[in-house]
């Protein structure tokens, strides 16, 4: 069996509270999900909503039909007459998502219509639609609540409509209310009754259910899961279509014509155009899902891979790291020190674990790019030779007045090289200092690709300020500082990053 994914991270999605996008960066999402994660169907807009939208979808759909994915792009229309047929075509798109009522709630009170009125006007649509060359799949939303309280609403709604030319009748969970209890049952129940029509399933997560009623779902034999990329969406959000991926390959064994190597790189550009975080834990794409932290998962994984399962971390364009702190033990620093081509003795070993334990205990970061100035620490060795010194560097600011920034540094010991620098910001203004000095001694620099501090909890105005900085040079890696002043907390974390590049280029 085959499960078809639709993507609504652009309609649905971008119902999350404080996400927008420009008509740039919808075209450019549209192509790396269809282009890179290869989904089955794309809902990209909603009709109506603004000039805008209408000109993000023209791009959208322009760009499509050159490339063969037309079919493939869908828009969220109303029970309108003609008006959204109209701007579907206008917007050169040929399929309409219709959005009807799914409860007799939703028709008797927010319509204010009888049910067999709302069916004579979907028919309507579905059949001028028809007429126009645009193809109709319809949602019934509030579909959840209907079949909980007016099933035989939702009953006579499909057999007034069964026998149209509408492809599929998508079934949302729209105030994500359902156990997988109901899930299974409820369409169980509609397959059996219409055993000829299409269903698709679209799950919210206001329960933190969505994952077990899509796995219901697949288990009552839907075809077609609705999703969205990080699980964007209104309120909780939808499932993320990372957790579908999952299900459907390692529980159900069914197949996907999505390219599952290619999740992580959509997951981080969905993140920075969104603006929305990917929680460090969030399965398959958050940062920390393929690390170990405890040194007994960490000798397991030495002993015939014991604490692997099937999600291996390859699959998804990741890598499994080894997390260094109080838990880790010598296990976890090992596997880190065989990645980086370092050996220790035993008596070594035992000194540089104790330290790493003590800085966990101190609830301090220890990443594996800080292991080579550990073990210079405690063990008085050359693992980073310290090239690149800062012998000083001050500041000057004003009110109106833009920081400016004097540094003085040596390399190799030798030559001593001095720059001063106006930047927007303390830390600015010594990085363009840097900058000058580098320029001068032809000697590049890593892209800097995100800067973040943070504090311990209830912190205080003396507090330590812990700066980690993400560098790109070939690849990602990151250098922290620590300080109770945040801009010498980044300057230390820049000076780390200034010897890391110096002994490993």
């Amino acid at each position: 069996m085959k499960i078809l994914l639709l993507d609504t991270t652009l309609r649905d999605g971008e119902q999350t509270s404080g996400v927008s996008y420009t008509e740039d960066e919808k075209l450019s999402i549209a192509k790396i999900l269809l282009e890179d994660l290869k989904v089955d169907r794309l809902e990209v807009a909603s009709a109506k909503v603004s000039e805008g939208e209408f000109k993000a979808v023209k791009k959208i759909t322009s760009w499509a039909s050159r490339h063969g994915y037309l079919e493939k792009i869908e828009v969220l229309g109303f029970v309108d007459g003609t008006k959204s047929i109209q701007w579907l075509k206008d917007a050169g798109c040929s399929v309409l998502n219709l959005l009807t009522k799914g409860s007799l709630n939703h028709c008797t009170h927010q319509l204010r219509k009888e049910p067999q009125e709302h069916f004579n006007d979907i028919k309507q649509v579905v059949a001028l639609a028809h007429q126009e060359g645009i193809r109709v799949n319809i949602y019934l939303e509030d579909w959840s609540n209907g079949m909980r309280n007016s099933p035989e609403y939702v009953f006579q709604m499909l057999d007034a409509l069964h026998e149209t030319t509408i492809d599929r009748f998508m079934l949302p969970d729209t105030l994500g209310i359902l156990n997988p209890d109901e899930t299974f049952r409820f369409i169980q129940e509609t397959k059996k009754r219409y055993p000829k029509l299409k269903f698709d399933f679209h799950a919210h997560n206001d329960y933190d259910l969505a994952t077990a009623n899509v796995f219901a779902a697949i288990k009552a034999e839907i075809d077609c899961i609705h999703g969205t990329i990080n699980g964007l969406g209104e309120r909780a959000g939808n499932i993320p279509l990372s957790s579908v991926i999952a299900i459907v390959k390692d529980h159900f064994k069914y197949k996907l014509n999505v390219d599952e190597s290619r999740l992580t790189f959509v997951s981080r550009m969905v993140e920075m155009y969104s603006g929305i975080r990917i929680p460090q834990n969030k399965p398959l794409i958050g940062e920390n899902v393929f690390t170990q932290t405890a040194g007994i998962h960490a000798d397991g994984d030495n002993k015939k891979n014991l604490y692997y399962n099937d999600l291996l971390p390859e699959r998804f364009g990741r890598k499994r790291t080894y997390a260094l702190g109080k838990t880790s033990g010598k296990a976890n620093i090992i596997k880190n020190l065989e990645e980086m081509g370092i050996e220790l003795d035993e008596a070594s070993m035992k000194k540089v674990t104790q330290h790493i334990i003590e800085l966990g205990d101190k609830k301090e970061m220890v990443t594996r790019d800080d292991l080579p100035y550990i073990i210079s620490d405690v063990l008085r060795s050359k693992a980073i030779e310290e090239k690149i010194e800062v012998i000083n560097y001050n500041f000057s600011a004003g009110m109106g007045l833009k920081p400016v920034a004097s540094v003085k540094i040596k390399v190799n010991g030798e030559g001593i090289y001095e720059e001063h620098s106006a930047g927007d910001g303390q830390y600015d203004a010594f990085m363009r200092a840097i900058k000058k000095i580098y320029m001068n001694l032809n000697k590049g620099l890593p892209r800097l690709v995100d800067y973040s501090v943070s504090i311990p909890p209830g912190g205080r105005t003396d507090a330590l300020v812990q700066c980690v900085i993400t560098w790109h040079l070939g690849k990602e890696f990151r250098t922290r500082g620590l300080d109770s002043d945040q801009t010498m907390a980044a300057i230390k974390a820049t000076i780390k990053m200034l010897n890391m590049i110096e002994n490993f280029e």
